[in-house]
């Protein structure tokens, strides 16, 4: 009779841990620090907003749902030695499926090629799990399985190019883990945080630029840091108005009633800044700033010259002291663009800057060259996206 085989028994004892080391530190800190934004919006747009999605237990309740799945797959298959991270190719693929969220979840649920692709993918790895557990009878009990055995990163191996497949199967869409990120940050109130997600990234959409729009506004800094941020689109897609831009989380309501009015009925983003523009009996900083400022995205320059004397000006003299960063900006450049400008305007500082711009063009007349020179000192002002980010 064979009672004790203490080799046999124990042989996978150190490459089951150390596989289930990596698989816990890899699911936590993958779903942790990387796809819980992801995971919020999902839960959000399931729950109807019913549930609010907790990151730090979200993440260890889906760890150690997916390891105790793994126990069970090891329970049956008993699979060993050189094959055993194959136990954990199910909890992976779960893994990737739960995180392979759509950017578009909220308009539209759907599990896409996953109800064919899933049931695939199960077959062929009960196959291939069962062959290897035929296998397993022929390996030697005296196999070296230390942690620098060959059996060990043959587990290894095999856990990597798992953690590749479900990082390159999960949602990596920058703009939407920044929109989502950023809501995450509207709802808790923390609009300067909002601010930060992405700001050092090119890549923006119009959901993104509606949202930095919405935090700046309720700090009181959308007409000094707009333009440092990319924008996408023009001004109707500033407001959730015309349905060129949504929030997925944050309840629209809230915007709504920062601005001091819901819409009633279809109608344009200009045409509701006008209305509100007239709703009240003194200037209202916000509506003026969305106002100006969808202006100065569209370029319409002259425009925006003829709305700030109605928002900017004491008596008939224009408030110079008291305008914000891009404002001057763009009657700097107004004043050098129009030959016969309707308002003059002059400031030591932004005069500098804009004969410094003039120079540095025309050090470079190679459309491509200069632009690069441009954006490297001048990007996030209002001159370097008027004439160049198109």
């Amino acid at each position: 009779m064979n009672y004790n085989h203490p080799n046999r028994n124990s042989s996978t004892v150190s490459i089951r841990l150390m596989c289930a080391i990596v698989f816990f530190v890899f699911s936590f800190c993958y779903l942790y620090f990387f796809q819980a934004d992801i995971l919020a919006v999902a839960q959000h747009v399931l729950s109807k907003g019913m549930t609010h999605y907790k990151p730090f237990v979200g993440a260890l309740i889906i760890t150690l749902a997916l390891q105790l799945l793994q126990l069970l797959v090891y329970f049956f298959l008993r699979l060993r030695k050189r094959s055993h991270a194959l136990t954990y190719l199910l909890p992976m693929l779960v893994l990737a499926v739960i995180t392979d969220v759509s950017c578009n979840i909220d308009h539209h649920f759907s599990m896409g090629a996953w109800w064919w692709v899933l049931p695939l993918i199960i077959i062929l790895w009960l196959l291939l799990a069962l062959f290897a557990r035929a296998l397993r009878d022929v390996e030697p009990d005296s196999e070296s399985v230390g942690l620098f055995s060959r059996a060990m990163w043959i587990n290894m191996l095999m856990m990597c190019l798992m953690i590749i497949g479900v990082v390159s199967i999960g949602n990596t869409n920058a703009v939407f883990h920044y929109r989502m990120r950023a809501e995450a940050a509207l709802l808790n109130g923390d609009y300067q945080r909002a601010l930060k997600q992405g700001c050092k990234s090119l890549e923006t959409d119009a959901d993104l630029q509606m949202i930095r729009m919405y935090a700046l506004s309720r700090t009181g800094e959308m007409a000094e840091h707009l333009f440092e941020y990319p924008v996408a689109g023009n001004s109707s897609t500033m407001l959730p108005v015309e349905g060129q831009s949504h929030f997925s989380m944050y309840p629209v309501d809230s915007l709504y009633k920062f601005l001091g009015a819901r819409p009633k009925g279809e109608m344009t983003t200009t045409r509701y800044l006008e209305l509100m523009q007239r709703r009240d009996s003194i200037d209202d900083k916000r509506i003026a700033d969305y106002q100006l400022c969808g202006l100065l995205i569209d370029r319409r320059i002259d425009d925006f010259v003829d709305a700030l004397r109605q928002h900017y000006t004491e008596g008939d003299t224009l408030d110079i002291d008291h305008l914000p960063k891009h404002y001057r900006e763009a009657m700097t450049l107004y004043t050098h663009l129009r030959s016969k400008p309707v308002m003059v305007y002059h400031n030591n500082v932004m005069d500098e800057d804009w004969k410094n711009l003039q120079e540095l063009e025309a050090q470079y007349p190679d459309p491509t060259e200069r632009k690069g020179k441009v954006e490297e000192h001048y990007r996030g002002t209002y001159w370097y996206y008027y004439e160049y980010d198109f």
